[in-house]
């Protein structure tokens, strides 16, 4: 057996083959395009991975194996803003030159992006119509749509910690969203007062949601300056769909708490 190398532990031949534009001739950005989403999926493979680490740290008490995991989400969430101004030096123009190729093609067939949202404890069944069953991944999509969720690990985390969990929570309907709740809120108080090494985690968390909040908008003014009221590709509803995310927390009840501290 030849010996390890960069290229092979990498599999970079297979990788760099992986851009293939569709545009004949070729237009210039659309490799642009390509390596820029396929570079999200990644990193959207890497925040599912880690948010699995987060989910045992949660309910097995571990404090600092939680606490090391956001500090990881926070920055990649940081990479993905950054990312939009990469992407934002195309322009509208650039990008109709081969927005016909895309075809049915769309970012709101991400199977990733959506279980991440699953993961996250935001749930919504509007979101499935934009896959279907013969989609690679969506068998994983369905099952994250019946798993506890990051907060619901989150509940296990705080009962370690003395929290009193309120026993409609432990015993919900896991297919549904989480939603914030006033109990819960006392106990994080509690915490946040009592426990400064919580706190560090309680920030960290609340610095990852408003990471992805502020994904959230980048990417919808991007959309907006690059098709403006336009539908998406595929037939996808573009701004407006996106809208309905924007500026909802993941962990409301880190929020809803602030006034109080």
């Amino acid at each position: 057996m030849p010996p390890l190398t960069y290229a092979n532990y990498l599999d970079l031949e297979k990788l760099l083959t992986l851009q293939q534009p569709r545009s004949s001739p070729p237009e210039h950005d659309e490799m642009l395009f390509i390596i820029i989403h396929q570079t999200y999926e990644l990193w959207f493979k890497q925040l599912l991975h880690e948010f699995e680490k987060i989910k045992s740290a949660f309910s097995a008490g571990d404090l600092f194996s939680a606490i090391h995991s956001f500090k990881r989400t926070r920055t990649i969430m940081k990479v993905l803003v950054a990312q939009v101004d990469i992407l934002e030096t195309m322009t509208p123009a650039s990008f109709s030159s081969f927005r016909d190729r895309l075809e049915t093609a769309s970012g709101f067939q991400s199977i990733q992006f959506r279980e991440l949202e699953f993961v996250l404890g935001y749930k919504r069944d509007s979101t499935l119509k934009y896959a279907r069953p013969d989609f690679p991944g969506y068998d994983r999509l369905e099952q994250r749509l019946t798993e506890r969720t990051v907060i619901d690990h989150f509940y296990d985390f705080l009962a370690v910690r003395g929290a009193q969990i309120p026993a409609e929570l432990k015993n919900r309907d896991l297919s549904q969203a989480n939603i914030a709740n006033e109990q819960v809120q006392k106990e994080i108080l509690s915490l946040y007062k009592s426990s400064p090494e919580v706190s560090i985690l309680f920030e960290l968390m609340t610095d990852f949601d408003e990471g992805l909040q502020e994904w959230r908008y980048r990417h919808i003014k991007l959309v907006e300056r690059t098709i403006g009221a336009k539908k998406g590709t595929g037939g996808s509803p573009g701004v407006p769909f996106l809208k309905e995310s924007l500026f909802k927390p993941i962990f409301p009840d880190l929020w809803a708490i602030r006034h109080e501290m």
